[in-house]
């Protein structure tokens, strides 16, 4: 770590000197100019002209028109959107592959807020200036999720935790009114829908449980709720517990009873707002922007949304989802690219997100705010899931991590293991993966 830290100062050293030449070269020049990073490292964000914003796939279609706002006010530094995948992994490979490659053609990255120390400590993206944005207003678990080594590196523009979903119409035709706050009630609710003709089929409950990131995110949730912990204070692997197996059960018996549909286990995120929308579950858990898709697909009167449920008794936690805005190491215009940061995450951009995405904001103010809480009226509920969520565990190699949580976790689900078994195999792999660094 010693060595580390000496030719890192090293490193900065020469780049502040060749900064420093470079300035006095061209102190007459138009075409650049940049924020001193206040980190000390000696890095400055120099350059001004186009950039490009890259995230997933804008599913309301509504982001562009923002972005068309920023484009109007600074007509020599507009900025191209370049919308990847709507699945985190895919985003996250095609990011990866970019910085590999030292291409300037990703600029500003939206990154998944798990995937932050990876990037940080590959150097894929840049230290930023953090007293340069209004780091107290931001929701504390939501700033430090930028964070890495004690150093910012990426700055929140949209927070996530889980909600869950529920068809208002259709419980009302089985005669429930009081909305199910408990795993228990939420079988009594679907068994009564179930009696009716017209919902003999219908399943109850369902999360995104295909293998890839969001399994992870709803084993986390239920391995959490129960007391469970993949790391424990030390950052030993402590996942094979009773505690944990605890929480996997309340998913195998869902599977077996039919209340989680066997076709759940192709659902990422958008396969099980379809299955939602088309009535063919009741409660769904999924993540804010769904509130707006709803709206458009099946009407403000059909569905309701509250707290994720709790389970014998404990609040189902959620995993604290998000994404970050940082600045790819190769990009070019990073003065530009800075200030863009800066405006995408100010309180007037985050209202309009959440008006036109449904993306949760990263301010505490907004969730206060009457005129927001009376459009929005889970805002509330969204507020309090952000911070009692259960971070993923931080780790510079979290896709081997997560990877591992999906191999062990995915044959409990399809009913060829248990979930003691499982988390026995999902100890010595998470136990190699940590050993390696």
């Amino acid at each position: 770590m010693k060595q580390t830290q000496k030719y890192l100062k090293q490193v900065g050293a020469v780049v502040a000197l060749a900064s420093l030449i470079a300035l006095a070269g061209c102190s007459g020049s138009s075409g650049s100019g940049g924020t001193k990073d206040s980190s000390g490292d000696g890095g400055s964000f120099e350059g001004r002209g186009p950039i490009t914003y890259v995230q997933g796939k804008d599913n309301a279609g509504k982001l562009q028109a923002l972005m068309d706002q920023w484009n109007e006010k600074h007509p020599d530094e507009k900025v191209t959107m370049i919308e990847l995948s709507t699945e985190a992994d895919q985003q996250r490979q095609s990011m990866v592959n970019n910085a590999q490659t030292k291409s300037d053609a990703y600029c500003v990255l939206s990154v998944d807020n798990i995937y932050v120390p990876e990037f940080a400590a590959h150097r894929w993206i840049d230290e930023l200036p953090a007293d340069e944005f209004a780091v107290d207003k931001f929701l504390k678990p939501v700033w430090e999720t930028g964070q890495y080594l004690g150093k910012t590196y990426a700055i929140p523009h949209s927070s996530d935790g889980g909600l869950l979903y529920y068809r208002k119409d259709i419980l009302a035709k089985a005669g429930i009114t009081t909305v199910p706050a408990t795993w228990e009630d939420m079988i009594k609710a679907w068994e009564a829908v179930k009696a009716l003709p017209e919902y003999a089929t219908i399943g109850g409950y369902a999360g995104q449980f295909f293998k890839y990131e969001g399994l992870t995110v709803n084993a986390s949730e239920v391995i959490n709720s129960q007391g469970g912990k993949f790391l424990d204070d030390s950052g030993k692997v402590a996942i094979d517990t009773p505690e944990a197996a605890a929480g996997l059960k309340f998913l195998v018996d869902g599977f077996a009873s039919g209340f989680i549909p066997k076709e759940a286990l192709t659902y990422k995120e958008e396969e099980g707002r379809a299955a939602f929308e088309a009535g063919r579950i009741i409660f769904y858990r999924n993540w804010p922007y769904q509130y707006s898709l709803n709206e458009k697909a099946i009407g403000a009167d059909a569905f309701g949304v509250t707290s994720l449920p709790t389970l014998a008794g404990k609040p189902l936690a959620s995993t604290l989802g998000g994404h970050n805005v940082a600045i790819s190491s190769f990009c070019k215009n990073k003065a530009t690219a800075l200030d863009f940061m800066k405006w995408y995450s100010d309180a007037e951009a985050q209202k309009y997100t959440l008006k036109e995405e449904s993306l949760a904001p990263v301010y505490g103010e907004i969730y206060d705010d009457a005129e927001m809480t009376k459009l929005y009226p889970y805002l509330p509920a969204l507020k309090a899931s952000i911070e009692n969520a259960q971070p993923r565990p931080r780790a510079v190699k979290y896709g081997d991590f997560s990877a591992a949580i999906q191999d062990a976790v995915t044959p409990v689900l399809q009913g060829e293991a248990t979930p003691e078994e499982a988390l026995a195999t999902m100890q010595k792999s998470l136990e190699a993966i940590v050993s390696k660094g």
